[in-house]
């Protein structure tokens, strides 16, 4: 659907339960009124729901007045409105916890299954939905990214004046990200080693895969501890590629416990909240670009062994 608000422009509509409201910029100008762009724009989101969110005044312009049924629909408009699902979401059992909060950042213990951000069928069961709502902090974003089937820390920033300050960490690469990882043995390989190969998305758009030519993704691999035929593994990754992690110990002979996409992305059957991913962000460090101190925050969560 539209893009979610953008946290330094005016915002003609509050956050409602956590979730910020989404805007679309009018590309063209139609005939047949609101509700009749909005009923083709957005297919999946039924006629009678739209109606009935503009009778409520949910469809507003960019001065906050709202829009009804037979509004002109002109190009240059902006119209803001919420994000909704038709059905009922799956809650999902598992409670994030706070690790650290300052006047900047918001430091965070993902579960696993929880989305970072609202997507498809994932709305008030996200990290961010249930942060707003839990903490009040309407400028509040991730600065990073986590899979939904990964769990352990992310941060988050809540400041706009500093948020550059912070993604710059990211984009300039000097953040210390740390994972482990529950597989089976890899044969042939002296510890620690690195691999490197070069990625991209495969045809399935929600994996990816390894093909021939310059290597784009790199991953310091170090073997911790042996139980019979499972190895936990301490990952140290160098780039940031979809799915890198699970794409390379998938390659190597060892995926990743209880993952569903690699090496074959098996049907979709909702999920199993018994057989989690086996795969946690266990720890982030860096020199903060404010102060020049070193932090490092620390998941308390734990891999389960078979």
């Amino acid at each position: 659907m539209g893009r979610q608000a953008e946290a330094n422009a005016y915002v003609p509509l509050p956050v409602r339960g956590g979730v910020a409201p989404s805007y679309l910029w009018l590309t063209e100008t139609r005939a047949g009124g609101m509700l009749r762009f909005l009923a083709e724009r957005f297919p999946d989101v039924t006629p009678a729901s739209w109606a009935a969110r503009l009778e409520r005044g949910e469809v507003v312009d960019a001065a906050g007045a709202p829009l009804q049924a037979d509004s002109h629909v002109r190009q240059g408009m902006r119209i803001w409105y919420y994000r909704e699902l038709d059905e009922a979401e799956t809650p999902i059992p598992f409670r994030e916890q706070i690790l650290f909060q300052d006047a900047h950042l918001l430091i965070v213990d993902k579960p696993h299954f929880l989305p970072m951000i609202p997507s498809g069928r994932f709305l008030h069961e996200t990290l961010l939905v249930r942060l707003k709502a839990q903490l009040e902090l309407p400028h509040l974003t991730p600065i990073h990214r986590l899979d939904r089937e990964t769990a352990g820390v992310v941060i988050f920033s809540h400041n706009l004046e500093t948020r550059g300050s912070y993604q710059s960490m990211f984009q300039k690469r000097v953040v210390n990200k740390v994972y482990e990882a529950l597989a089976g043995p890899i044969a042939g390989r002296d510890f620690p080693f690195t691999y490197r190969s070069r990625m991209q998305d495969a045809a399935q758009f929600f994996v990816s895969e390894e093909v021939p030519g310059e290597p784009n993704s790199e991953t310091l691999i170090e073997l911790v501890e042996r139980r019979g035929d499972v190895v936990r593994y301490r990952l140290h990754p160098h780039t940031g590629r979809k799915h890198q992690l699970r794409l390379h110990l998938s390659s190597l002979g060892a995926p990743i416990l209880n993952d569903a996409f690699y090496p074959v992305a098996l049907p979709c059957k909702g999920d199993n909240f018994s057989a989690p991913l086996q795969l946690l962000a266990r720890s982030i460090s860096f020199d903060d670009p404010l102060t020049g101190q070193k932090r490092t925050f620390e998941s308390e969560r734990t891999l389960d062994w078979p």
